[in-house]
């Protein structure tokens, strides 16, 4: 079972890379505005590709010697796999409301707009609900405390250091209309936070 868990994770991993290589392609092609990023941001998005993927590949060739292993329970992998697939799915939703808007970096693109439809219309900040989801779903499917709870991790401190300077971009960008929006909306729960 601790093999076949780790596949899922691969195949989520898999689905996140080929769902995210098209985002990646148009954001080349976009011109880019006013580009906030520090070398923080670079960091921390550095931090999440490493507890996000390096850490759990770390894990299973052996690198940890059974180091914080744990018991795999089959309720955690079905419940693992359930979370990764909404993971997926707001991760997409995220990526094709947004558009031609997006990028990985806080920057705003030339002609950006306040998009607030779709899963938008809920919520703030999906794309980062979307990571604390996947992050979730690799504790689950990664037997190992280190190698599972790495990724929920790093995407807490990218959240926790971008979260505020993200919406001071977008404030400073939209104005009222960004205030009036962050009204009706929650950050990344819907109705709670």
């Amino acid at each position: 079972m601790l093999g076949l868990s780790f596949w899922i994770w691969v195949a989520f991993m898999a689905a996140w890379a080929a769902l995210r290589y098209p985002a990646m392609r148009r954001a080349r092609k976009q011109k880019t505005a006013r580009d906030n990023r520090t070398p923080l941001d670079i960091f921390l998005l550095t931090l999440c590709v490493v507890g996000l993927s390096i850490i759990p590949v770390l894990w299973r060739i052996g690198v940890f010697h059974g180091f914080a292993d744990r018991a795999q329970n089959p309720w955690a992998i079905a419940i693992g796999v359930v979370t990764g697939i909404v993971f997926l799915w707001l991760f997409r939703r995220s990526h094709k409301d947004l558009g031609r808007n997006w990028s990985v970096t806080l920057e705003i693109r030339e002609g950006h707009r306040l998009v607030t439809n779709g899963v938008y219309s809920y919520l703030r900040h999906p794309m980062y609900a979307s990571f604390f989801l996947w992050g979730v779903t690799q504790a689950l499917l990664i037997a190992n405390w280190v190698a599972g709870l790495a990724g929920l991790f790093a995407i807490a401190c990218l959240y926790i250091e971008r979260q505020a300077r993200e919406e001071a971009m977008m404030r400073a960008t939209f104005g009222a209309e960004y205030d009036a929006y962050c009204a009706r909306t929650k950050r990344i729960v819907p109705g709670l936070f």
